[in-house]
């Protein structure tokens, strides 16, 4: 793979957007002739957008384990569960199939997020050349198992429009459904922010 010419060593750019790949002219307003959007080497700030998207998306997580996200309240019996209590209670009640997939979609995939995009924001920085097409692999997983992070927002959702049998049954949503679903926002908008293009990036060849 090192032996093989880059694009700015064949004079070439390609669009962000539309994937075209365009003469680099080097000029500083240079747009893409079939979708018009600006032409970059690399997408300006990049790392620190990605970063900052990451951390916040973090310290949202943190409430959005320890907050309840659903009430259930059935012939009166009220009952508050965070993440982890309806995957336990989803096990005892004898659906081990459904708390494995709970437990997949909102513990396991957004914990992978965080360490995948932190590791490829640390070798960005770094600028090392380390596994860079397994690397490109992992940010394509990351892009492609994102959005079933949502699982827990679309079964609470449709729990709360389905469930609604005043005294007998009800199912609320609490705060942390909230937290939760901005965590997942954050952590797709991070995984679009970063630039891929930067794991082919390095150090020594810049130099």
């Amino acid at each position: 793979m090192s032996a093989l010419p880059r694009a700015h060593e064949l004079g070439l750019i390609g669009c962000h957007i539309c994937g075209l790949v365009c003469r680099d002219t080097q000029m500083p307003d240079a747009a893409c002739p079939r979708c018009g959007g600006s032409l970059h080497r690399r997408a300006p700030g990049s790392r620190a957008r990605t970063w900052a998207l990451l951390i916040a998306a973090f310290i949202l997580y943190i409430p959005a384990n320890f907050l309840p996200i659903m009430r259930t309240a059935s012939l009166g019996d009220v009952d508050d569960n965070t993440i982890l209590s309806g995957v336990v209670e989803l096990w005892v009640k004898g659906s081990p199939d459904l708390a494995v997939i709970v437990f997949t979609a909102s513990i396991v995939v957004p914990m992978l997020k965080f360490l995948v995009l932190g590791t490829l924001l640390l070798s960005v920085h770094c600028g090392t050349n380390w596994a860079r097409t397994q690397r490109a692999k992992l940010y394509r997983l990351v892009e492609f198992i994102g959005y079933w992070s949502m699982l827990d927002v679309f079964v609470v959702s449709l729990l709360t429009a389905l469930v609604q049998f005043g005294f007998f049954s009800q199912v609320e949503p609490l705060p942390g459904v909230v937290y939760f679903g901005l965590t997942v926002v954050l952590t797709m908008l991070a995984s679009m922010s970063f630039d891929p293009r930067l794991i082919w990036d390095c150090k020594e060849e810049d130099d």
